[in-house]
Parts: C-alpha cells; structure tokens; sequence
C-alpha cells in the first residue's frame, strides 16, 4: 500500500489526510504541536473553566466549502448560526448590523438600503457560483461565468476609491468597512474587497456566520475521527524543519508528501529545482495578529443591544477611521484606534464559560514580528462602545505576532493568512501555475493557506492538493470518488 505523510494538523492538512486514506493510501500526519488541529484549535482560557479558540473562531466558509458539503461536517458536529451575522457598533450607542434576513438588513440602512440590496444580494443569490469562482475558477473557467463577472465589478468598485460612492452613510459604509478589514491588507484594495464581499455574501446565506458549539476544535476533531475510521494515525509533539531528514518513503512506488505547512519547508527538500527555490524565496508574508484572550464575569455590556446578540463584532468606528488604522499597519506602525476583530462566542454557546460569565477573542493587525501586547488599545476600544467592559475582566492572555509562530510554524512573523492577500498572490500562490498544489519534487505536493483559494476555513486548499496528487497517480479523484 502507497503512504502519505501529511506535515501539519490543519483544516487542509486534515483534508488532504481524509481524502488520501479515503482512496486507499496508509496515511501518517505529523503535527509540531501537542495537540491537533492548527488553526482551529480550541485551548484552555485565561482561567480554569473557560475555553479559548487559538486561531480562527468563526467559519463562514466552512458549511460551503465543497470538501466539507461532501464530507459532511454540518452533521458531524453541532453548529450554531446566529441571527446575527456580524455587528459594528458606533459611537452614541448606534450601530450597524448585518442580520442573516438581508431585508432587516437593508430596511435599517435607510438611504444604504438600495445600494446594500445591489451590492450584496446577488452573490448571495448565487452564492454557489462566488465560492467557485473564488474557491480555484481563478485558474480556470468559472461555473458560472455571470456571477463571477458581477463580484469582478463589484470587487473593482469596492477595491476603490469609488467605494465610497455607494455607502454613504456612516453606517453602511462602517458596516461593509469592518468585513473588508478582514483581509490585513491597505484599504481601499482590490484582494480586501474580494474578501469582504465573499464574507458578507455569506452573512445573508442559510448558514450565515456559523461555528462549531464547544469550539473550532471540533472541526478538527471531525476530520481526525474520520481518518482514524479510514486506517490513518496523526502523531503530535512531531516538529519538522527539514525535509532532507524525513523518511517519507519512496515516490518512485507513489508514496506522497503533503505539506500544510509555510512553502519555505519545501527549500529544505534535497531536489529542490534552483528555480523553484527561488519563486518561493520571493513568495512575500504579509502583517499579523495581536491577540487576546479575556475571561469575563459576565456578558460585554455593549451599548447598544444588538451588539451584545451578535457572536461576531467589528470594533473600528467609521470607515475612515478603519481605513486609516488597516492604513498604518500597512506602513509599520500602529493605530491608537485600531480596528478589532472581536468575537464573543459565549453568547451563543455556554459551553465556553461557567454559567453567567462570558470569553472574549479579539486581536487586531500588527506589522509582521511585532512583540507588542495588545491588551490595553483593545481594551480602550471595546470601552469606547461597552463602557464598563474593563471592569468586567477576570483576566485575559496576551498572544504578541512574535509568539504566533511558536504556536503555529506556518504563521510566519505571525501572518495568519499564509502570506500577503493581494491580488497578484491571490493567483501567485506561491507560484504562478495552473497547478500550484504541485512541486517540481516528484510525490510532494503544498497543502496550506499558502495555496488557492487562500486563507479560510474550507479545507479547499488540502483537498485541491489531494486531488492533484490522486489525479497524477491516475487514481479516482473527485468528491463523488470518495464521499
């Protein structure tokens, strides 16, 4: 029987794992850290009894991904979707909020109302053809050829300065801004709001913001459990910096290595061409996260009431105030306001805190490497609209982007996203190919956010490096083949 070793417990590496034991390979993962998962896991809190996600907390791309349709992760684990999508408090106890009901949505936007309908509503009608298009139809012809060329001129509009010539007002406008910061990169831009649109299309979809009850690690406890039925074995505390010293087997009898990790592992590869060395020395990693985790006594008391139901919050003020911050980081530095990726999951879910008390995850985008502790700027700016909030705090635990590496090796200086999102990596990942899954190193295959589509909870880019490696083998494989 061919082997396949998987380097990295990720959603893609998992994916990649699932599928290959799926179509008869022995299949072998080596995760560095002590537990499984990569980005989604879930850890211990601040305090005894509270649970903390390490990286990603929310997925909206999870429940359409093809690979999790196919594999069936909706009914694996229980999930919750709130009504709520995402909310963006303002100042004076106002906000804006993106309900799963588009028309709620809308009818509170007043004079936005047109334009958020224009904007939004058609990618979310055709969703299925936004997640192919943005899921790999980059490197081939899109499903659905009308849909795609709509998100293009929308991604051009809103890429732009011209973005601010369809919300215009400070809540519209504050509430699409807070999405597009998603993506770590200068605003306005072309790759951020393709990021922010395929998330906002997803927060009027049936599934909405959704996450898994308990935590991301059942995400990756779902994949395990299925690799483990399928004769495959994950090993943890198994850290690899250098290929040259793995026995990975022998590609010359099909034996595969699937690598969801950073692309810079692959420099250690004996065979490495020259010239693919260097396409991926020149690969670029972009800014990273500052993260907290607090422990609460109780809920945040937002000001405004709809922000305290929303699992997910956008903290930034208005979109110029959003811009400026994602802006500076863009330069090297730090706002004094900055935007705040929060999430408060406790909300929706009490297994993530003793009865009455609550967590908060938050982090904001620093420059790569940054040792700073972000625990007062987001402090300050989760007072702005819940005043009272830091009383509020048990403790908390600081994550600096200069420690995200130790946790995760893919996170290089800390980039979460597996290398700067702009719109010439979003097809140059890592390289410019048709296949980029593929190395030039016979039986070695990328797996990581590092390929297409990119970063997001959707196993895509595993189960994209699966499929290849399963295709040059000339062995069944598409979904149907396997699920």
């Amino acid at each position: 029987m061919a082997r396949a070793t998987v380097i990295g417990s990720g959603p893609n590496g998992l994916a990649a794992a699932v599928a290959l034991a799926r179509a008869g390979y022995a299949v072998e993962v080596l995760e560095a850290a002590d537990t499984l998962g990569g980005g989604v896991r879930t850890a211990p809190g601040p305090l005894a009894g509270f649970l903390s996600d390490v990286c990603s907390a929310v997925h909206p791309a999870a429940l359409t991904s093809p690979f999790f349709r196919a594999f069936g992760l909706h009914d694996r684990i229980d999930w919750i979707t709130p009504e709520i999508s995402y909310a963006h408090p303002l100042d004076g106890g106002r906000a804006a909020v993106a309900w799963r009901d588009i028309d709620r949505t809308a009818d509170a936007l007043g004079p936005d109302a047109r334009a958020w309908y224009a904007l939004i509503r058609p990618l979310t009608r055709h969703l299925e053809g936004v997640v192919d298009f943005t899921g790999n139809a980059l490197l081939r012809l899109p499903a659905e050829p009308l849909t795609a060329l709509r998100y293009g001129i929308r991604m051009l509009e809103q890429g732009t300065l011209f973005a601010r010539t369809t919300l215009r007002t400070e809540a519209g406008a504050a509430l699409l801004s807070g999405v597009v910061a998603h993506a770590n990169a200068p605003l306005p831009s072309l790759s951020a709001a393709a990021a922010g649109l395929l998330l906002a299309a997803h927060g009027h979809a049936e599934t909405g913001w959704s996450y898994p009850r308990g935590g991301a690690q059942r995400i990756a406890d779902a994949l395990a459990s299925d690799l483990h039925a399928h004769g495959g074995g994950i090993r943890t505390g198994e850290r690899v910096s250098d290929l040259s010293a793995l026995d990975w087997g022998d590609p010359r009898r099909g034996d595969l290595l699937i690598l969801n990790t950073s692309p810079r592992l692959a420099l250690s590869h004996p065979d490495i061409p020259s010239g693919y060395a260097r396409a991926l020395r020149g690969y670029r990693y972009g800014p990273a996260a500052a993260k907290v985790d607090f422990a609460l006594d109780g809920p945040v008391p937002w000001t405004n009431p709809d922000v305290a139901r929303s699992p997910t919050v956008h903290l930034g003020g208005t979109r110029e105030e959003i811009w400026a911050s994602e802006n500076a980081v863009a330069r090297g530095t730090v706002s004094d306001r900055p935007y705040v990726l929060a999430v408060q999951p406790s909300v929706l879910d009490d297994t993530r805190a003793p009865a009455g008390q609550g967590v908060l995850w938050a982090y904001i985008h620093v420059p790569a490497g940054s040792e700073l502790d972000a625990t007062e700027l987001i402090t300050r700016q989760v007072e702005r609209f819940a005043p009272g909030f830091r009383d509020r705090v048990l403790a908390s635990r600081a994550v600096p982007a200069s420690a995200r590496e130790m946790l995760n090796p893919a996170e290089i200086g800390g980039d979460v996203f597996g290398g700067t999102f702009s719109l010439v990596q979003a097809v140059r990942r890592p390289v410019l190919s048709p296949t980029p899954w593929r190395t030039p190193m016979q039986g070695v295959y990328l797996a990581s956010a590092s390929t297409p589509p990119g970063p997001g909870v959707s196993g895509t880019p595993g189960w994209l490096a699966a499929r290849t490696a399963l295709r040059d083998a000339r062995l069944p494989h598409e979904l149907s083949d396997l699920f």
